[in-house]
């Protein structure tokens, strides 16, 4: 499979892309009071829906007929101002992260418009509808006030929920107040009263912007509880099949036979592999836990939050429901890298178990092996043997019929007499030519490289 291709920007470039803040001429068009809306989702593939969220960002710009001159878009930066004809000002803003995109829509009443409230966003024209590329993470109804913040028999009409949360946050002026509970429209609502000295400063984003830091990176965390408790409860079922599976194969792995052991191992090879996909996917998912936890502690704390009266700080339930979450997803992860370790270490234990059964077997097969070369070495001595009595009674025989030609010549006196004597000669050649022909096969198997011709020459 062909690895794809990586990229590498100009150095130039990059340091250029490093230190360029789109964002900044923002701040020039938003003032309070204003009406913000945010949404954010997250990516299950982001690097095919990333490119799609920026395209569905330019097609919502175009369905406004925004102008080209108040428009930008970036790779993972964009945004839009439209002004309609009654001084009402819209600031789309686009932004794509790592896991989530996110759509921020500000609404900029024009002097002569009716007070913001919370709710469908009061623009003139309506906005298109538009699918979105993944899971929600989170939705925002936040009014931006330079009022002071009303008494808490108002306010309590216009929030859902229970309670409302509340602190001072920046500086004296600047407060903020939610019960982080959604409306009928699923949006939680927050109301910012930044005061009439910093109505129009560029304050005024950093404040949504921590608002919704916090919102979405506190969401995505308590998104995977659902996973966490499930792999809880594989990770449990995984830990006491382990644990029995360890006992009975320590308590019987010294007198298992190779069929058992082949069982075992089968079995722990299939926990194991279960556990390396369990393993990934929690990887996957659950490992961006702890920068996701810093980022909402820090944004809390460069918030300089402060004691609003009658209001419980917001820094109570926003930690209340994050901390020890980020600790106990890396806890899981490390429960299932011991459990994979565990799983290896007894398929490893088994391996050296099979091993020395292999070795032991391959012992047993080398003895028997030595003991039948043995054997067949007597066994060529004895019938060496036997061919040198055989070679011989052939000689013998043959010599017999010539000194029987040679009585009848009158050449010898007497036949049985010669055949007799030459018995012992016949025995002494036999022996010789089976020890002549033992040596030449010895030296033509024996594997020995022929000198070369010019040692040869030289000896």
């Amino acid at each position: 499979m062909a690895e794809p291709e990586i990229t590498k920007p100009h150095t130039g470039e990059f340091m250029r892309k490093l230190h360029e803040r789109p964002q900044m001429p923002l701040a020039e068009w938003l003032r309070a009071p204003a009406h913000v809306h945010y949404k954010a989702f997250r990516l299950s593939d982001p690097p095919v829906q990333r490119p799609a969220s920026r395209a569905e960002f330019k097609s919502l710009l175009e369905a406004f007929k925004v102008p080209a001159d108040a428009m930008l878009i970036r790779d993972e930066f964009g945004y839009g101002v439209k002004v309609d004809e009654a001084g009402d000002r819209m600031v789309m803003i686009w932004e794509a992260h790592t896991e989530y995109y996110s759509h921020q829509t500000w609404h900029i009443p024009s002097d002569q418009a009716d007070k913001v409230t919370f709710g469908p966003m009061t623009f003139p024209q309506s906005r298109p509808v538009i699918t979105p590329l993944g899971a929600e993470v989170c939705r925002l109804d936040i009014l931006l006030m330079t009022d002071p913040v009303p008494a808490s028999e108002a306010l309590h009409p216009l929030f859902p929920g229970p309670v409302i949360y509340g602190s001072r946050i920046l500086d004296e002026e600047t407060s903020l107040l939610t019960s982080f509970t959604p409306d009928e429209h699923g949006r939680e609502r927050y109301w910012v009263a930044v005061g009439s000295g910093r109505s129009s400063r560029s304050h005024l984003k950093d404040i949504v912007d921590a608002i919704v830091r916090i919102e979405t990176y506190y969401h995505l965390l308590l998104m995977q509880k659902p996973l966490f408790m499930a792999a809880v409860d594989q990770a449990y079922k995984f830990e006491q099949v382990h644990m029995r599976q360890r006992e009975i194969i320590t308590g019987h792995i010294g007198h298992a036979d190779s069929q058992t052991l082949q069982r075992w191992l089968n079995g722990l090879t299939q926990d194991l592999l279960k556990t390396t996909r369990l393993a990934g996917r929690l990887h996957f998912e659950l490992s961006s836990s702890v920068p996701y936890d810093k980022i909402v502690q820090r944004t809390l704390a460069s918030l300089d939050e402060r004691t609003l009266p009658l209001y419980r700080p917001l820094s109570d339930y926003v930690l209340s429901g994050i901390t020890g979450v980020a600790e106990g997803y890396q806890q899981l992860l490390k429960r299932i890298e011991n459990l994979r370790s565990g799983f290896e270490g007894v398929i490893s234990i088994i391996r050296a178990r099979v091993d020395l059964t292999l070795q032991s077997q391959n012992l047993t097969l080398l003895t028997s092996v030595d003991k039948t070369t043995k054997s067949q070495a007597i066994l060529q001595y004895t019938v060496e043997g036997l061919s040198v009595i055989v070679i011989a009674y052939y000689l013998s025989g043959l010599m017999a019929y010539i000194f029987k030609g040679f009585h009848e010549m009158g050449w010898l006196r007497s036949a049985e007499i010669a055949s007799a004597l030459f018995v012992p000669v016949s025995l002494g050649l036999a022996l010789g030519i089976t020890i002549l022909g033992r040596t030449l096969l010895r030296k033509k198997f024996s594997g020995e490289p022929k000198p070369p011709a010019s040692e040869k020459s030289q000896g």
